[in-house]
């Protein structure tokens, strides 16, 4: 049997096709999330719009975005169509981190990293290096970052110790980030707010995200590359000095 055509649903099949309560469609559209139906014999129907613009809703509370929130998005958006909106707020969404997440046991945590302390699995829960999924499963978000305390560790350094440097340096790129993302809010987001056409600067928008995501990267690198040489320089340079 055929399904309902895209281009004609009833409330009911709309909530249907987007897997949400007829209840909570209305919800939407009384607080002005959702644009009207084209109503035809007293009856209204909807349209790849309303469906595009339900999944947009959806992903973003996913985000942990609150309806407050998504109104204000999808105001300043209003102009673009529903895919065009979804498409920018995946693009602004979207996760920085290109690793497929991985899921280990306390077996195998055990065998790569010794008996499992839960100081510090704890610690390493905090840090986000592991999230918890019962049973003694747990996911890796990073497998890089696994791998590299697994090498440092075969190294001889304590896990106590790695840990604590990555806690270190956790805050340090916390604080590099929030200097990226101040600089995007302030620049590209909030004339983009205020410019009045958001119809045609969200484009732009979208395009500043995706340049600004490698760009970051390649500057965090490269001062990093520069700060690790001078870093080392001193480092055995005063070495040298106290054992001549």
């Amino acid at each position: 049997m055929a399904g309902p055509d895209p281009h004609e649903l009833t409330i009911d099949e709309l909530a249907r096709v987007s897997g949400m309560t007829v209840r909570n469609v209305r919800s939407h559209a009384t607080r002005g999330l959702l644009m009207p139906p084209v109503v035809r014999a007293r009856t209204g129907y909807y349209g790849p719009e309303h469906v595009a613009r339900l999944q947009l809703i959806h992903d973003l509370q996913a985000n942990g975005y609150n309806l407050a929130a998504i109104k204000h998005l999808i105001t300043q958006t209003e102009e673009g169509s529903a895919e065009e909106v979804l498409g920018f707020a995946r693009a602004l969404l979207a996760p920085w981190e290109s690793e497929r997440p991985e899921v280990i046991d306390e077996t195998e945590l055990a065998a790569r990293f010794g008996p499992v302390d839960e100081k510090l699995l704890g610690r390493a829960v905090e840090l986000g290096l592991l999230v918890p999924l019962g049973k003694g499963r747990y996911e890796v978000p990073s497998p890089m970052l696994l791998n590299a305390g697994d090498e440092l560790v075969r190294m001889g350094i304590p896990l106590e110790t790695l840990l604590g440097v990555l806690g270190n340096v956790s805050k340090s790129t916390d604080q590099v980030a929030e200097q990226f993302v101040k600089l995007f809010m302030e620049r590209v987001w909030k004339p983009f707010t205020e410019s009045g056409r958001p119809e045609e600067e969200l484009p732009h928008v979208r395009e500043a995200i995706d340049r600004l995501r490698p760009m970051a990267s390649e500057v965090v690198l490269a001062l990093f590359q520069q700060r690790m040489t001078r870093r080392v320089e001193r480092a055995f340079g005063r070495a040298l000095d106290k054992s001549s």
